[in-house]
C-alpha cells in the first residue's frame, strides 16, 4: 500500500504482537482501579478496597514509567502519520493505542472526583503544563504527549470511535478530557450512551391533554406536579383537546414544536430576541414583571432537557452566552455582540486603542428599567474609580459579567434547576456552545447553491481564485462543518424558511457578504451582526480550507467587531 510502514517503525514496544494480551491484562487492573469497576464499600472492607485500588493505580503508573510511554507516544505518532491516508491499516495499532490510553488515564488523574450527583465520573479537562524549564512530572509529560497525539491524529481516532463507539466508554475514555478533538457525531453518540445507561425504575407514562391555544399554561401545570425523575424517564403521550389522533410519536413531536414557539411569546416576558438577528433569544432581565417567571424558567429548562433526552429537536435558538451558561463556561465581551451590537463596538474600540485622557468612565453601568435609570457599581466604590488604560481589561470583564450574567442570574439558575434534573451538568459539558445548539435544534439543511446565489462580494469578484476556493471548501464540508460555518458567520445555524435571501442582520434583511481582508496568515474573521466574512487573499486552496476549519472549530480568534 502507499505509505507502507517499514518494519523497523513498528519497534515502538518490546514485542508489538503481544499488545492484545497486554491490553487484556491492563484492562483487568484498570477495572479494579476505576470507580465503575468497584463494588460499593462498606465499613468492613472499605479500607482494604482503598488499599487494593491504590496498589492497582500504582501498577498502572509503573507501567507508564517502565514501558517509557513518553517515547511510545512519539513513536506511535510517527507510525500513524505514515498511515494517515489508510485508516483501515491503522486499525492494527488499536490495541497499542488502547493500552496507552488506559494507562495514561491513571497517570493523568489517579484520584478522580466521583462526587457528581448524576453518578458520572467527573474528570476536569486536562491542561497543558505551563512550567518552563523545570523537569516535568509524569502527569505533565503525559498531558503534553496526550494533547499533541490526539490533536495530530484526531481524524484517525474519530474513525476508530465511529467504527467502535464502545471505545469511548472503555479504553478511549480519556478522550472526553480533550473533547475538542472529537467530532460532533462521536460526542453525540457517547453523550446519548452515557445519558441512557444503567438500570432505571419503572415510571408511569406522562399522559397530558392540552388546549392548542393554551399549550404553555396547560403543560406547565401538568409538569409542575411531576418530579424530575418522572419527567426524565416517563414516556410522553400527548393529546390536543378536541382533536382526533392517537399519539404514535407525531402528536408529541408537534407538541414540542408548538411549545417551543410558545416559550418565546412576548406575553410571558421570558426571553427577548437579540438585536443582531431577531432569531436568537436571550433571557429577559425584566422577566420579573411576570410573577411566575422563575417557575416558568424552570419549566422551560425541563422541557429542553426532556427534548434532548428523548431525541426530539426544537425550533429554539439562543445566544452564544446562554449556551455557555448551560455548559458552565465563562462568557467574554465578544458574546455581547449579538445582544447589543453598538455597545460591543464601543468596547472593542476601547480594547484596541489607548484611552488615556479620552474616555471619562468609572466602574459603573447605567441600568434603565421602565424609564428609570439606576447606576450600578461594578465593584465596591466603583463610582469613584476611573477606568484607565491600565485597568480597562478589568472593566471589560466586569461589564460583561454584569450584562450577561449578574443581570439575569436568577433566570439562568431557575432554567438550570429544571434542565439539570434531566441532563447531568458534567455530561453536557462535552459539547461546545456551537454544538449545543446543534444538539437542541438539529443540523440544518444547507443549500450551497442558494447560499452562493445570495452572496455579495466586496473587494473580490466571482472569478477570483480565493472566491472559487471558498465555495469549493464549503462544498467539501460535511453537514456539521457547514452548520458550524454558518454559526461562525451569522451567529446561528438557523436558515430562514424563505432561504438565504432573507438572512437577518442588525438592520433587518442582510445577505451574506464576503469582504477582502489583508494578512495572508490571518484567520478569517466574522461580523455576525452584518453576516459578514472578512476573507484574506490566501495563496492556495489548502491554506484557505485549513485556516477556515481552525476558525470555525476554535472560535474566538476569528471573531471581529460588528
Amino acid at each position: 500500500m502507499d505509505g507502507a510502514v517499514p518494519r523497523t517503525d513498528l519497534s515502538v514496544a518490546p514485542s508489538f504482537g503481544m499488545f492484545s494480551d497486554f491490553l487484556r491484562n491492563i484492562n483487568r487492573v484498570n477495572a479494579s482501579a476505576s470507580p465503575s469497576g468497584r463494588t460499593k464499600p462498606d465499613s468492613s472492607n472499605s479500607e482494604a478496597q482503598k488499599k487494593k485500588r491504590e496498589q492497582d493505580e500504582a501498577k498502572l503508573a509503573n507501567i507508564y514509567e517502565a514501558f517509557q510511554f513518553d517515547t511510545l507516544w512519539s513513536k506511535l505518532s510517527d507510525v500513524l502519520s505514515r498511515m494517515k491516508n489508510d485508516p483501515g491499516a491503522a486499525q492494527i495499532l488499536l490495541p497499542l493505542i488502547e493500552s496507552m490510553m488506559v494507562v495514561s488515564q491513571h497517570v493523568a488523574n489517579p484520584e478522580p472526583d466521583t462526587s457528581s450527583t448524576s453518578g458520572e465520573l467527573v474528570r476536569p479537562p486536562l491542561s497543558r503544563s505551563s512550567t518552563q524549564g523545570a523537569p516535568k512530572s509524569p502527569r505533565e509529560a503525559m498531558e503534553d504527549n496526550f494533547f499533541a497525539f490526539t490533536e495530530k491524529h484526531r481524524k484517525i481516532l474519530n474513525i476508530m470511535v465511529r467504527q467502535n463507539p464502545s471505545l469511548m466508554s472503555g479504553s478511549f475514555a480519556l478522550l472526553v478530557r480533550n473533547p475538542k478533538v472529537l467530532d460532533f457525531d462521536n460526542k453525540k453518540n457517547y453523550f446519548t450512551q452515557q445519558l441512557h445507561k444503567g438500570r432505571r425504575d419503572h415510571y408511569t407514562p406522562l399522559s397530558l391533554s392540552v388546549r392548542r391555544n393554551s399549550v404553555f399554561e396547560d403543560s406547565f401545570r401538568y409538569f409542575s406536579r411531576k418530579t424530575g425523575p418522572e419527567v426524565k424517564h416517563g414516556k410522553l403521550n400527548v393529546r390536543f383537546n378536541n382533536e382526533e389522533g392517537i399519539d404514535a410519536g407525531g402528536v408529541t413531536r408537534e407538541w414540542f414544536q408548538v411549545l417551543a414557539r410558545a416559550m418565546f411569546n412576548p406575553d410571558y416576558a421570558l426571553f427577548q430576541p437579540c438585536a443582531a438577528d431577531r432569531t436568537t433569544y436571550q433571557p429577559n432581565r425584566m422577566s420579573y414583571v411576570n410573577p411566575d417567571h422563575l417557575s416558568f424558567f424552570k419549566f422551560v429548562g425541563r422541557i429542553i432537557g426532556k427534548a434532548i433526552y428523548d431525541g426530539r429537536l426544537l425550533d429554539a435558538y439562543f445566544t452564544r452566552s446562554f449556551y455557555k451558561h448551560i455548559l458552565g463556561k465563562p462568557v467574554d465581551y465578544r458574546d455581547l455582540e449579538s445582544i447589543d451590537p453598538e455597545y460591543f463596538k464601543s468596547l472593542e474600540w476601547m480594547l484596541n486603542n489607548d484611552i488615556t485622557d479620552i474616555l471619562d468612565l468609572t466602574f459603573t453601568v447605567d441600568d434603565e428599567e421602565f424609564g428609570e435609570t439606576k447606576v450600578i457599581d461594578l465593584k465596591p466604590n466603583g463610582t469613584n474609580i476611573a477606568v484607565t488604560e491600565l485597568n480597562k481589561q478589568e472593566y471589560l470583564r466586569l461589564v460583561t459579567e454584569q450584562r450577561l450574567t449578574k443581570s439575569i442570574r436568577s433566570q439562568i439558575d431557575a432554567f438550570l434547576d429544571g434542565f439539570n434534573e434531566i441532563i447531568p451538568a458534567d455530561l453536557i459539558r462535552i459539547f461546545s456552545e456551537q454544538e449545543l445548539e446543534l444538539l437542541i435544534s438539529g443540523l440544518p439543511d444547507i443549500d450551497v447553491d442558494a447560499w452562493k446565489n445570495n452572496t455579495e462580494l466586496h473587494g473580490y469578484s466571482s472569478g477570483d481564485a480565493v472566491i472559487q476556493w471558498w465555495w469549493r471548501a464549503v462544498r467539501s464540508f460535511d453537514q456539521t462543518e457547514k452548520a458550524k460555518l454558518l454559526q461562525f458567520i451569522t451567529g446561528t445555524s438557523k436558515v430562514p424558511l424563505e432561504g438565504f435571501a432573507h438572512l437577518q442582520g442588525v438592520q433587518g434583511t442582510q445577505r451574506f457578504n464576503i469582504h477582502k481582508a489583508y494578512g495572508a496568515d490571518r484567520l478569517p474573521a466574522a461580523h455576525t451582526c452584518f453576516n459578514q466574512l472578512d476573507l484574506p487573499q490566501y495563496d492556495s486552496y489548502e491554506k484557505l480550507r485549513s485556516l477556515l476549519l481552525i476558525a470555525i472549530n476554535e472560535g474566538g480568534e476569528g471573531f471581529g467587531f460588528a
